[in-house]
């Protein structure tokens, strides 16, 4: 469709004359060539290098890395010409009025596109393309300061390119909504993340390329490593068909080639010191399963792993050129094929020969030696996710045995020898998939069903440095053969991407380079807490590439960084103020929010509020169906989505002089009620048209604001009375009140507000309310607990909800009868569970991890263990050296005078 596609760059041809920017170049080579050298004049800058979140790398791999203006590997100078040229300035009279978005999608994660290439966390490009739609218009600029693999940019692009199918579903779902037609097109996006890992990710998911071309280059690199290295991946085959000689004839001899070969480690057992083979001894060869128990193969003496010690050898490391003690792993089993057919064999003097000779090479230069972050001489916990009790490693390339090291330096060295830069990068783009699946971190799990192996590829355990006992090492073909040919029949078959629709850059998300007021809709999924150390998790992938993430500026919780609540919420107010400065007034920002920390929701919330954001609405995502929906009847661990607005530059004028007066209460109020959803689709109060929430954001926003509030509590709610109508215990504008009414007609009951939850009494109230209703597991209910944090007071200490379900309610662990409560609910909503005894397997299968309200018999127990926690705190607080405890918790204090006067 020629009216949704944006003019740029055409990568059908190499020769014709390219716009860039406004600039007209011969080809697309001279184009980069003129970037190139405009940005390796701008690194020679000393002041440019200390731009916070300057990733630690040389001028020359930077260069090699970026591809200008529309990707650098370091902060984008030229973010400022590509909003210049593409963006449209800020109009205060321009008619914009949109409520926060709800409406469920229905996607999920298989789409091929998603899985083009991994990352630690993304949120399904499908599942942002309706938010884009609703805020923006085609042509609008769209930010994502933490893009990490980019999937805010493809969802922009796709909005002018989707498949018939999705439009005909979005239409009609929004039909049904009264949302009216969607307007289809490609929006502009502008990604940026502080990890050049994820930029690069970013910038080849979103920057046109010849998937012909790129499928073509990318069988030679394979077929050119096969030719060069496919020795190493050679293994003898005897086959049992052909074998019509006598004995004293030997069977033809056929070589196979090895998919994967599975190493195990090496155990010492405790009581004989004798070696403990831990695959050969402990896994059953026929149900693929590890045993709880195995006996020693020396002295009989029953193990579990438990028990076990690991061996440890010493060899000269030629990569840093000292000796180091490495885990003892032996390999125990080869799958390979002949043709079509696979085959298992235990390793034989054949295959011990070529690891033999390969062992006796020479490191290639491409593998990266760097030492791992944060890993001091002596010290083995180097990071967060350092998986400890597991096989040690200090330096990079101790997470490759010597076959794989030797096959993904052939295939870095191929890529990196592509003349054409993008062609080359979109090598590397596929290469990179490789390094955790080829490394030792590649866990072996067979498929247990008595047919040999499983797709070994990519096997990790995600989001943590964990090398297992069983280790599946791949060869290139097994782990990258597969991808390429579903990358060129799904991912990229459909041509999503066009020219200047996208431009990436590398750096701190509180230091964007674009002017004031310049965006139109701002999607993030930004980290959270403690969730994901992306500096760390991304530190292998950088250090092949040699430009490395400064980690000094990542918003995390980390002991090791010494970041913790307080250091997260400030960087995240940094970035907070940034969205906040470049967003039009007016406009949208939309937040998915993933923890399970109540602490670190309540500070992500204040983050926002101090940044000047206004909270409209909060919903879920659940990312494993991509769609959005109401809270209630969550039934999946769920991440939280954020719908956030800027102010309009009228509402922040009345508060340009540092005063406000009774007028400007009711401007605020006017304008928040303005961006509340009216109604939704399930029927139940919104709770930020209720009194209590309408005068908590109008607090929050004067208070942020450094204004005095010129009306009171009483003032206010008889304000609001007076100005506003009211519905159901809620306040609508003038015209919104007959929209609401006509779809209130609609359904015959109105689901409540559950009861404010502003301190741990009423939390605890609240989490009873919800478990006398339906016993549920802690992942069921956190999603739902979270969004009744809104109203927590400043002066409680953030209370956990593990912490409140420990102290105050029972789950059920799956042992013995189940109990009554959980029981009486199972088999009144699930129709296969009624009458079934207590002790059932099925009954007590689904009723596992289910929390629930204790019986009144056994409370007096549990109300024991409660009081001598608070009592312990409240000790706590006696002892304490400040003049002022300005947080604690009530409870605890009640608790402690309780006691005292008792």
């Amino acid at each position: 469709m020629k009216d949704q596609q944006l003019p740029g760059l055409d990568v059908s041809s190499k020769t014709e004359p390219v716009e860039c920017l406004g600039q007209t170049f011969e080809s697309d080579d001279s184009r980069r060539a003129h970037y190139l050298t405009l940005l390796a004049e701008k690194l020679k800058d000393p002041e440019f290098r200390k731009t916070p979140g300057f990733p630690k790398g040389t001028d020359e791999d930077i260069l090699r890395l970026s591809d200008p203006p529309y990707y650098t590997a370091c902060p984008n100078p030229f973010l400022g010409d590509f909003v210049r040229v593409h963006g449209k300035p800020y109009d205060p009279t321009e008619e914009y009025r949109r409520e926060p978005f709800a409406v469920d999608v229905s996607v999920g994660k298989t789409d091929a596109l998603y899985r083009a290439h991994s990352y630690h966390t993304k949120v399904p490009h499908l599942a942002i393309v309706p938010s884009i739609l609703h805020y923006t218009k085609p042509g609008d600029l769209v930010l994502d300061g933490f893009c990490g693999s980019g999937m805010t940019g493809v969802a922009a692009q796709w909005c002018g390119s989707p498949p018939d199918a999705y439009r005909w579903s979005i239409e009609e779902r929004w039909k049904a909504v009264g949302l009216g037609m969607p307007r289809w097109g490609a929006r502009r996006a502008i990604l940026g993340d502080l990890s050049p890992a994820a930029t690069f990710i970013a910038a080849n998911y979103n920057l046109p390329f010849d998937i012909e071309q790129f499928s073509q280059a990318a069988r030679r690199l394979l077929e050119q490593v096969e030719a060069e290295l496919g020795w190493m991946y050679q293994t003898l085959h005897v086959d049992p068909a052909s074998s019509r000689l006598t004995q004293s004839e030997p069977a033809p001899r056929l070589l196979g080639q090895i998919n994967y070969t599975v190493w195990s480690e090496v155990f010492t057992c405790p009581e004989c010191n004798g070696e403990v083979n831990f695959v050969e001894e402990a896994l059953d060869e026929e149900t693929k399963r590890v045993h709880d128990e195995f006996p020693c193969p020396g002295c009989g003496v029953r193990l579990t792993k438990k028990k076990l010690e690991r061996l440890y050898e010493t060899r000269f490391d030629k990569g840093i050129g000292e000796t180091v003690k490495a885990p003892r792993r032996k390999p125990v089993l080869i799958n390979y094929s002949v043709g079509k057919a696979k085959y298992e064999k235990v390793p034989d003097e054949f295959d011990l020969a070529i690891l033999q000779r390969i062992d006796r090479l020479a490191l290639p230069p491409e593998v990266p030696i760097n030492r791992m972050m944060n890993c001091a001489e002596g010290v083995e916990v180097w990071g967060d996710k350092w998986r400890a009790g597991t096989a040690s490693f200090a330096h990079v390339h101790h997470l490759f045995l010597n076959r794989a090291a030797q096959a993904l330096a052939a295939l870095w060295r191929c890529a990196q020898a592509e003349t054409d830069a993008r062609l080359r990068n979109m090598l590397l783009f596929f290469v990179e998939q490789a390094i955790w699946g080829m490394s030792v971190l590649n866990r072996y799990q067979p498929i247990q069903q008595g047919r040999p192996g499983g797709s070994q590829v990519n096997r990790q355990l995600s989001g943590v440095y964990y090398v297992a006992s069983q280790i599946a090492e791949v060869s290139p073909e097994y782990n990258l053969g597969l991808r390429l040919d579903r990358l060129k029949k799904h991912a990229f078959a459909r041509p999503f991407t066009c020219g200047e629709a996208a431009t990436a850059t590398t750096g701190d998300c509180a230091n964007i380079p674009l002017c004031d007021d310049s965006i139109d809709y701002i999607f993030t999924d930004p980290p959270f807490g403690s969730n994901f150390a992306y500096a760390e998790l991304n530190f292998v992938v950088e250090a092949w590439h040699r430009v490395f993430t400064a980690p000094s500026n990542e918003a995390i919780v980390s002991p090791t960084q010494r970041k913790g609540v307080h250091e997260y919420q400030d960087l995240m107010r940094r970035c907070f103020v940034e969205y906040h400065r470049v967003l039009k007034p007016g406009r949208w920002m939309t937040v998915v929010f993933s923890n399970s920390s109540n602490a670190i929701w309540r500070a992500i919330q204040e983050a926002m509020g101090s940044a000047g954001f206004i909270v409209a609405d909060v919903r879920t995502l659940d990312k494993q169906q991509g769609s959005f929906n109401q809270v209630h009847g969550v039934t999946v661990k769920q991440d939280l989505v954020i719908s956030a607005y800027k102010s309009t530059e009228a509402l922040a004028q009345r508060f340009a002089l540092g005063t406000a007066n009774i007028d400007s209460v009711w401007a605020f109020v006017g304008e928040h009620l303005r961006n509340i959803p009216i109604f939704v689709g399930t029927a139940e109060v919104i709770a930020e048209r209720t009194p209590q929430m309408l005068h908590d954001r109008m607090i929050a926003f004067f208070v942020q604001r450094g204004v005095a509030v010129p009306v009171s509590g009483p003032d206010f709610f008889a304000g609001l009375v007076a100005r506003y109508s009211n519905r159901d215990g809620m306040y609508f504008l003038p015209e919104q009140v007959t929209q609401y009414d006509r779809k209130r007609t609609s359904v015959r009951e109105l689901r409540q507000l559950e009861l404010f939850v502003s301190d741990e009494a009423s939390a605890t109230q609240w989490v009873r309310q919800q478990l006398d209703r339906k016993p549920q597991s802690f992942q069921e209910l956190q999603p739902q607990f979270m969004l009744q944090l809104k109203s927590w007071a400043k002066h409680e200490k953030t209370v956990e909800l593990k912490e409140i379900l420990a102290l105050n309610f029972f789950c059920y662990d799956g042992k013995g009868p189940v109990p009554s409560q959980v029981h009486s609910y199972l088999s009144s909503n699930f129709k296969d569970l009624r009458n079934l005894e207590k002790d059932d397997p099925a009954l007590k299968a689904k009723a596992k991890d289910r929390w629930y309200v204790p019986d009144p018999s056994k409370e007096a127990d549990l109300e024991k263990l409660r009081l001598r926690t608070l009592l312990r705190e409240f000790e706590e607080y006696k002892l304490s050296t400040s003049r002022k405890i300005k947080v604690f918790r009530t409870e605890a204090v009640r608790a402690g005078f309780k006691h005292c006067y008792d």
